[in-house]
C-alpha cells in the first residue's frame, strides 16, 4: 500500500538532519521516494522500500557496495546518511505496517529525455558501467552479502522476480507464439554464453534514463535498488529501457561501447551478445508492467508494449534486431 507524505513524518525523527522537515512524494516506481526540505540543512531524499521486494540483508548489501564505490572510485552516485544510531537502513511503523527506509543527500538535476541528444550521455554511461564492473571484479564482498540474480530463470520463468510476462497486459494469442520462441532462444543463447567472471558479476542493472540526474555537465547515477548478479553488458540493455524501438538505439549502442571500452575492453563474444541482453531486458520490463500496473511508469508504457516486444522478437530471431 503506498504511503503519503504524512505517513512518513514519524520516520523523520530517526535522522537528526531531517527531523521536522517537510516531505513530498516525488516518485513511486519499485519504491516510494520523498523529498525532504529542511529550514537549515538543505534537502534530502528518503527512499521507502516496497514491502516484500528486498530483504534487510539485501538492502544492507546494496548499501555496502554503494559505500565501497564512493570510497574506491570517483563515480557520482548517491550518498546515504546514517541515522542517529549510526545505521544506514532504518525501520519505522507506518499506518500500513513496518517499512524500511534509507536517507540520501539531495542531488540536483533532472531526468534526461529520450528525444534529446543522448550520444554524449551514453558515452558517459558506458564509462560508468565499465568503472563499476572493474570495481566488482576486484572488490572483496563483505560476509553475508546477498543480492538478487538476474538470469533467464529469474526473468523468463513464470515465478520471475518481476512476475510472469505471459500474463502481462497485451500478451495475447496473436503475439504469444513469437514471444515463446524468443523465450526459448534466449535460454539457449545465454546458456551458451556462460557466466565466467570476465562477463558476469554484480551490476547496477537499472541504468535507465529515469535513474540519471543531469545538472549541466554533471551526470549522477542513482537508485541501486535493483543491483544484482547478471551479465555486464546487461547494463547497456537497461540503459535503453522502454525505448528499445527508438531508431537512435544503434547510435547509442555505439556511443556506450566507445565509453565502456575506453575503461574496460570487451571481447567479440561480449559485443555479439548485447542484442540478446536487450531482448532479455525487454521481457523483464514486459513482466514488470504487468506486476506494477498501479504505477505511473507502467501505465505510461503499457499501451502497445507487448506488440512492440513481439516485433522486436521477430527481428531478433531473424538476426537483425536493428537494421
Amino acid at each position: 500500500m503506498p504511503l503519503t507524505a504524512r505517513d512518513v513524518q514519524a520516520a523523520l525523527s530517526l535522522w537528526a538532519e531531517v527531523e521536522g522537515a517537510e516531505a513530498r512524494l516525488i516518485n513511486h516506481s519499485e519504491n516510494q521516494t520523498f523529498q525532504l526540505d529542511t529550514t537549515g540543512q538543505g534537502s534530502y531524499t528518503l527512499r521507502v522500500h516496497r514491502t516484500g521486494y528486498q530483504s534487510r540483508a539485501s538492502i544492507e548489501s546494496e548499501l555496502a557496495w554503494l559505500t565501497a564505490l564512493r570510497q574506491d572510485t570517483a563515480l557520482p552516485i548517491p550518498e546515504p546518511v546514517p541515522a542517529r544510531d549510526g545505521r544506514l537502513l532504518q525501520s519505522f511503523d507506518s499506518p500500513h505496517g513496518a517499512r524500511m527506509a534509507v536517507l540520501f543527500r539531495h542531488i540536483p538535476g533532472s531526468e534526461p529525455q529520450p528525444e534529446s541528444n543522448l550520444g554524449d550521455l551514453f558515452v558517459t554511461l558506458g564509462r560508468y558501467a565499465a568503472t563499476m564492473h572493474n570495481h566488482v571484479t576486484a572488490w572483496q564482498r563483505p560476509p553475508g552479502f546477498e543480492r538478487q540474480v538476474w538470469q533467464a530463470a529469474t526473468i523468463l520463468d513464470s515465478d520471475g522476480l518481476w512476475g510472469d510476462w505471459r500474463i502481462a497486459p497485451g500478451v495475447n494469442e496473436r503475439n504469444r507464439p513469437i514471444l515463446d520462441r524468443l523465450d526459448s532462444a534466449l535460454w539457449l543463447r545465454l546458456g551458451a554464453y556462460g557466466t565466467s567472471p570476465d562477463r558476469y558479476g554484480l551490476i547496477h542493472a537499472d541504468m535507465r534514463l529515469g535513474n540519471l540526474l543531469v545538472d549541466g555537465p554533471n551526470v549522477t547515477l542513482i537508485d541501486f535498488d535493483d543491483c544484482g548478479f547478471c551479465w555486464f553488458t546487461y547494463d547497456f540493455a537497461a540503459a535503453i529501457s522502454f525505448h528499445e524501438t527508438n531508431p537512435a538505439v544503434p547510435a547509442l549502442k555505439a556511443a556506450w561501447l566507445d565509453g565502456y571500452q575506453a575503461v574496460r575492453k570487451l571481447g567479440a563474444e561480449d559485443i555479439a551478445v548485447i542484442d540478446a541482453m536487450v531482448m532479455l531486458r525487454r521481457m523483464a520490463l514486459l513482466a514488470w508492467i504487468g506486476s506494477h500496473a498501479e504505477t505511473r511508469l507502467a501505465q505510461q508504457h503499457m499501451p502497445g508494449f507487448a506488440d512492440g516486444t513481439a516485433q522486436l522478437a521477430e527481428r531478433y530471431l531473424r538476426g537483425a534486431l536493428w537494421t
